[in-house]
């Protein structure tokens, strides 16, 4: 039977939206007056919206829509808003972004049936991760959930702020390097070809030079095909070496020891677990579940090696910073602030703290690499075009019997 979402206005005069099998639309209108409700609208359901959001990939909720949603409903639950209100306000404040305002629908639902906030966002299969959905649950145990959800909403839009400012930071060097290669392409491709009938009828040996730049311009007419499938057959390679745990921990440790990059990686992980290991702890998350939750949100399987061995010693009875010093993993400033937390018992805050100072670290590394990467592809292009400028106006000097 298809699918069609609807808006209707229940018994209580409240605006609810859902999704529901019918034979048709005159159909799902009827089950739906006989239920007491009030259409408003009927439609369709189109795969990637209403079904996206219940859990395809293609139309997950963004980090930005997460962050909104928390923030907003932090707000108003800190106003002294009920929760069951406080989602049916916040579903009136983003009318305009369908996607969320179908989740909030579903998760009103789920709490005026008596579910918990955790367990009725939990349900949103593949939308919010272990760990905000811990943080909510340690809100709710502590009766806090306001001051949770602000914590969170900061979290977010650190996170965010941190993703924003290196991908925005990669953005020059990327069309940087696309231009250096489309115009070195160009070069061989179109302009180089042109000269080269008239070494040819010219019948005269061509310097060395001249005859490398011929040659990679007629190897780059025939067989540009072998270089995008080179190109293709790469990217395929890493993809598959990275899907699998072992292999992608073999690249992992091979990525952190790339000088620059590799300090970006380790400042970025160390900013991550950080932040996330003393916002859990600051919500009564006790150490060893929040370090489980950690390591899920570590992209390096190297460091979350670690933070799994670091676990294991804690059962033992170990300090948090003896068991990550041992591994030698995170920075070592980064340990002894740890350090110095736990002996003063202000982990959660030195944790936070450690998070702010890595974070300006990496933007940083993110810096001194652009500044390197810039001037490299400038001056490798340079010299690349000049190289083949001179080796045609050598050749041209040679065909016409000129010397300097």
């Amino acid at each position: 039977m298809p699918l069609f979402t609807y808006k209707a206005v229940n018994t209580v005069g409240e605006t609810e939206e859902g999704v529901r099998e019918a034979l048709d639309e005159a159909q799902l209108i009827a089950a739906l007056q006989a239920e007491g409700y009030i259409p408003i609208r009927v439609a369709s359901a189109r795969s990637g919206s209403f079904l996206g959001f219940m859990g395809a990939k293609s139309s997950k909720l963004s980090q930005k829509d997460i962050a909104l949603f928390t923030g907003e409903l932090a707000t108003l639950l800190e106003s002294g808003l009920p929760l069951d209100k406080s989602l049916l306000v916040l579903m009136d404040l983003t009318e305009d972004n369908g996607r969320l305002t179908k989740l909030i629908a579903k998760v009103l639902e789920k709490v005026k049936s008596g579910s918990s906030l955790a367990d009725a966002l939990e349900i949103q299969a593949g939308i919010f991760t272990k760990f905000y959905l811990n943080m909510i649950r340690a809100g709710e145990a502590g009766g806090s959930l306001g001051e949770v959800l602000a914590r969170l909403s900061e979290y977010l839009e650190s996170s965010q702020e941190l993703k924003d400012t290196v991908s925005t930071a990669l953005i020059y060097p990327a069309i940087l390097l696309v231009m250096s290669l489309a115009s070195v392409f160009i070069m061989l491709t179109f302009v180089v070809p042109q000269f080269t009938e008239m070494f040819e009828s010219a019948g005269k040996a061509l310097p060395i030079s001249t005859q490398i730049v011929v040659a990679m311009a007629q190897w780059l007419q025939s067989y540009w095909w072998l270089l995008i499938g080179g190109i293709l057959g790469s990217s395929s390679y890493m993809k598959y070496q990275l899907a699998d745990p072992v292999r992608k921990k073999v690249w992992d440790g091979r990525f952190l020891k790339i000088p620059l990059f590799g300090n970006i990686l380790l400042n970025k992980e160390t900013a991550n677990i950080s932040r996330t290991l003393g916002t859990l702890l600051g919500n009564g998350v006790s150490i060893i579940a929040a370090l489980v939750i950690v390591r899920e949100t570590v992209d390096n399987l190297v460091v979350a090696a670690a933070i799994a061995d670091t676990e294991e010693q804690l059962k033992q009875g170990r300090h948090l910073s003896d068991a990550l010093l041992e591994k030698g993993i995170l920075p070592k400033m980064a340990m002894q602030m740890i350090k110095m937390g736990e002996e003063t018992g202000r982990l959660e805050e030195m944790l936070l703290r450690v998070a702010v100072i890595y974070d300006k670290q990496l933007r940083v590394a993110i810096q001194r690499m652009l500044a390197f990467l810039e001037p490299v592809l400038i001056i490798t292009l340079g010299l690349m075009i000049a190289g083949i400028i001179v080796s045609i106006l050598l050749a041209i000097l040679s065909v016409n019997d000129l010397a300097f």
